[in-house]
């Protein structure tokens, strides 16, 4: 599995100079810490933002490899999100972002 700071690192790859958001997201991974991303910025502070995904660390690997479907996680309960209309306003522009973590 991989860890925090792999994830981590893909995510600042895969953000680069820009993140493509327009808006603040943290992942709060429940209880292995946390990614935020501003802009070009990613780090593991739990700062505030726009939208705040709360899901397991494998989850969200899952979700980023396309084996978790977002919605089925919102339904589950395996993901939890601060923000609905923020979420649905920014899902195609974290689709982008996880494929080029792929």
């Amino acid at each position: 599995m991989a860890t925090l700071q792999e994830i981590t690192e893909r995510m600042r790859t895969a953000v680069g100079t820009d993140s493509g958001l327009g808006k603040s997201l943290k992942y709060n991974l429940k209880g292995d810490g946390f990614i935020h991303i501003d802009g070009g910025t990613v780090t593991n502070e739990d700062a505030p933002a726009d939208l705040t995904m709360t899901i397991a660390l494998n989850d969200l690997v899952a979700l980023g490899e396309g084996k978790l479907d977002p919605m089925t996680a919102v339904m589950t309960g395996k993901l939890q999100l601060s923000d609905m209309a923020v979420a649905m306003g920014l899902q195609s522009k974290m689709q982008t972002l996880f494929a080029k973590m792929a």
